[in-house]
């Protein structure tokens, strides 16, 4: 037994299959015995009433039939139990039962035994109220500050307050913009009702208010329910608490402030009587049931809160004090005096369990049984040490490399690169904050780091992986470092915010693995060099197994996604072909193998190695490329299109559904119910539709990127363009590094491209004077967009130049390339970014160690 566990005192199991709830346990002297000894009483939804009068158990002994003093099985279920002074001509207590269609009040009697079974115990029935509307709860009080008695209020099923002045039924009002029933509970200070709307506002309305408004029918007798609407009632005050509420206490104790509480689903509301918070506790589990009670501070107010963990816990306001274990989830709890014993906790459970209990430290009799003493084979425990070091250590080598995995990535093997970034500041760097960025759908495992303040010559180290998420290749294999800090100075100390970047080059690794070449390919393409072909033993020694001769003129390239790339070198002349099925997967290959020429022939200390391409730019299969990205763009559209249909529909049939809820006269609902399901059918599966066509646009748009930038490098190679000129092109064919519905790479791309036509390229004034429109907008087609790339290369072909125009803003719009640093295969020499340079924005270059290791 755990030291925080509820002491059991006495408990049972009520029925067999039966279900209870929140109002179906009450606490009181039902029976007038004035011994002020509390009775239970048990309501079910089976209709059984039960009433208890418990004595204390003892160990190993069940409860004993005297503890039952009455048990009677009603026709209909009990919703709840209320003990109060009920019946007129008397200020005895009486019990009161509510039906789902009749409130029944009670005198519960009992009559000495002649005999051992002991007193014999009755109900007799004092009078009944059949209801023309389907019962909630209730609420009891003296209403109108009556002395000597209690009077009934019932809050329907469709929002009507019912008042019964015990044997009569007085009035029935409706509660305004009513659509769920609440909390309900009287508040005897303020004379008024409390409750919590389906809005999520606790409202409170007067008594007096109630009773002046227009009756609902004043027709019919006083003594019947109405079924027609009354006046709309005037709320009191109204508190919004954002969530809604299991239930509503009003105390007042002499030595506390009188307050009203609020349970709420996730928070506990403590408010004053003019609906203003006192305070208000966050709780970090689901509650089910509370109760507040006398505390023993002064201005203080003790409440117990049950949980769906099989918990109670005890504030003093909002601080807790005690938590203790219960063996069941309560779902309505109470505090009583039984047998001289005051403060008895007693618990119901939803499927029947009463518990009173008490809250304690008492020391566990339980001893642990002693463990047999066995000799130890040191042979065995040296095996086993081994064993467990082994494994220590293989884990050791991987310790700081983060395991990537994604459903997205089909392959059973993912790489990761380990980069290493090394932070050196010659002046005190204050907030510094590294960003790391790549593009998508390459990832790191972080992409934030926060480092305290940097002193002058200090540094920072972070490491961080970086792997492929996605089932498509990535268009660029770089990505970038930004340092953001301030420098204080004497004019300024918080700090003048400054900005140091550095670009590098993942290895291609970390996208592709070597595999066996393929001569047939769809899309092929010829590098010319000024130089004699190397072997791919040389330039491409990561992808080359140095026993097999026949890799140093092909190479395989297997990538990730599934696609394959065949490298060749040719043994006559200066040339090397690329070939593949897809045409964008031969951009990243054909890049990897001019970066190593370049690397190669530059070590050599050869400063006159060119590329050339004279074949023809591969147009129709790019626009195959534009041409199903745009197409996918269109379905985005018409699913956006749908959607919006859809939704209006639903909202229609929502409307008119709460209409007929809300009508009191109950009409047919002419399968509303049918075409709302149907409806929400109909939005989930056009929902997983657009996300399914958004993830298809990424993988195109990235596809499209990689292949833009193998046009412009075909087109750079073929015309010679100098650095500025590829600058003008990129940034022509490369806008966006998003694509969205609102601004498209389409008509951005054919916007930029109608502008290099009309002014560097144009071959007359007349084309000058032509106008651009102003506004980009999704175009109806690709045709426009196709017939001007097919123009610009066809300009260029004949001898026209990029530049830029001497209009200021065209000189705004020109972009400068950014160097970038290869991490290369093996360990390198660790360079920095170094914060504190003169400029505003420098841009440094760093170096991060890496190193490729499949993790499956």
């Amino acid at each position: 037994m755990s030291l925080f566990k509820a002491r059991d005192w006495w408990s049972t199991i009520l029925g067999e299959k039966e279900e209870f709830d929140q109002g179906c346990l009450c606490v009181a002297d039902v029976d007038n015995s004035g011994s002020g000894q509390d009775k239970i009483i048990v309501g079910s939804y089976m209709g059984y009433l039960r009433i208890f009068n418990p004595h204390p158990m003892k160990p190993g002994d069940g409860v004993q039939p005297e503890d039952l003093l009455l048990e009677v099985q009603l026709r209909e279920p009990i919703l709840q139990v209320e003990v109060g002074k009920f019946v007129s001509g008397t200020e005895g207590l009486h019990l009161a039962v509510l039906h789902c269609r009749k409130l029944c009040v009670y005198a519960v009697s009992g009559t000495l035994g002649n005999v051992e079974h002991g007193n014999q115990y009755q109900i007799k029935l004092m009078y009944e109220h059949n209801l023309q509307r389907t019962a909630c709860n209730m609420t009891y009080g003296p209403f109108g500050g009556v002395k000597g008695r209690d009077l009934i209020c019932i809050q329907s099923m469709d929002g009507m307050l019912m008042l019964f002045e015990q044997e009569s039924y007085a009035f029935g009002r409706f509660l305004p913009g009513f659509l769920l029933p609440g909390p309900l509970t009287y508040n005897s200070r303020t004379d008024s009702f409390i409750t919590v709307s389906s809005c999520r506002q606790v409202e409170s309305y007067k008594y007096q208010v109630l009773a002046f408004a227009t009756d609902a029918d004043e027709r019919q007798e006083p003594e019947q329910q109405k079924l027609s609407s009354g006046k709309r009632l005037v709320v009191d005050w109204v508190l919004n608490i954002g969530e809604q509420a299991l239930d509503i206490c009003v105390v007042s104790f002499n030595q506390a402030v009188s307050s009203v509480f609020v349970l709420g689903e996730r928070n506990f509301f403590c408010l004053k009587d003019n609906g203003q918070i006192r305070f208000m506790k966050k709780l970090d589990y689901s509650p089910s049931c509370f109760i507040p009670y006398c505390s023993v501070e002064e201005g203080t107010i003790n409440t117990l809160i049950g949980n769906h963990g099989k918990m109670l816990n005890v504030y003093q306001d909002v601080t807790l004090k005690w938590a203790t274990q219960l063996p069941h989830i309560p779902v309505s709890v109470k505090v009583a005096n039984l047998q001289d014993l005051k403060g008895v906790i007693v618990t119901l459970s939803d499927n029947g369990h009463l518990q009173c209990s008490y809250l304690g430290t008492d020391p566990s009799l339980f001893q642990a049984p002693r463990v047999d003493s066995r000799e130890i084979n040191y042979e065995e425990f040296n095996a086993e040490m081994k064993e467990l070091q082994k494994i220590i250590k293989e884990a050791t080598k991987t310790q700081g490399i983060l395991l990537p995995i994604d459903s997205e990535v089909k392959a059973e093997a993912v790489p990761s690169v380990t980069v290493k970034i090394t932070i050196q500041s010659r002046v005190t760097a204050q907030k510094p904050n590294l960003a790391v960025c790549v593009q998508a759908p390459l990832a790191v495992t972080c992409d934030q780091f926060i480092f305290d303040d940097l002193e002058p010559d200090s540094s920072e180290t972070v490491v961080l992986s970086v792997f492929l998420k996605g089932s498509c290749s990535p268009s660029e294999l770089e990505g970038s470092c930004v340092v953001s800090y301030s420098t204080p100075t004497e004019l300024n100390p918080e700090g003048i915010p400054k900005v140091a970047q550095c670009n590098f080059r993942l290895p291609l690794r970390l996208i592709c693995f070597p595999t066996q070449s393929s001569k047939a390919a769809n899309h092929k393409l010829t590098i010319d060099t000024n130089k004699p072909p190397i072997s791919f033993l040389t330039i491409f020694p990561d992808f080359v197994d140095p026993s097999e001769d026949d890799q140093a003129n092909v190479l395989g390239f297997q990538f990730l996604t599934g696609s394959k790339t065949t490298l060749l070198a040719s043994k006559t002349s200066q040339r090397y072909r690329i070939q593949s099925d897809q045409l964008e997967d031969l951009w990243l290959i054909t890049k990897e193998l001019m970066l190593r020429l370049e690397e190669h022939f530059k070590k050599q200390n050869c400063k006159d190695f060119a590329c050339s391409f004279s074949g023809s730019i591969p147009l129709q299969e790019y626009f195959e490329l534009i041409d199903r990205h745009f197409e996918l763009r269109l379905n985005a559209e018409k699913f956006q299109e749908l959607l919006s249909e859809r939704a209006v529909q639903f909202r229609a049939i929502e409307r008119r559904l709460l209409t007929r809820f809300k009508d009191k006269t109950p009409a047919p609902l002419q399968h509303l119910d049918t075409l709302l399901e149907g409806t929400f059918r109909e939005v989930i599966a056009l929902a997983d539709a657009a996300e399914e066509n958004q993830a298809n646009i990424f993988q195109a748009f990235t596809k499209l990127k990689s292949a833009t930038h193998l046009v412009i490098m075909l087109i750079s190679l073929w015309q010679k363009l100098s650095t500025d000129q590829v600058a003008i092109l990129e940034a022509t064919f490369l806008p966006l590094a998003e694509d969205t519905q609102e601004l498209g790479w389409e008509e951005t791309v054919d916007a930029a491209i109608s502008y290099l036509l009309r002014t560097c390229l144009s071959k007359s004034s007349k084309e000058q004077a032509l106008t651009l429109s102003s506004q980009l907008c999704m175009p109806k087609d690709t045709s426009r967009l196709k017939k001007n790339i097919t123009l610009f290369c066809d300009r260029l072909a004949k001898g026209g130049r990029l530049s830029l125009s001497t209009d200021s803003a065209t000189q705004q719009a020109a972009v400068m390339p950014g160097g970038c640093t290869t991490i290369t295969e093996s360990d390198l020499e660790e360079r920095t970014v170094i914060l504190g340079s003169t400029a505003m924005f420098p841009t440094n270059c760093c170096t991060a160690r890496q190193g490729v290791g499949i993790y499956s």
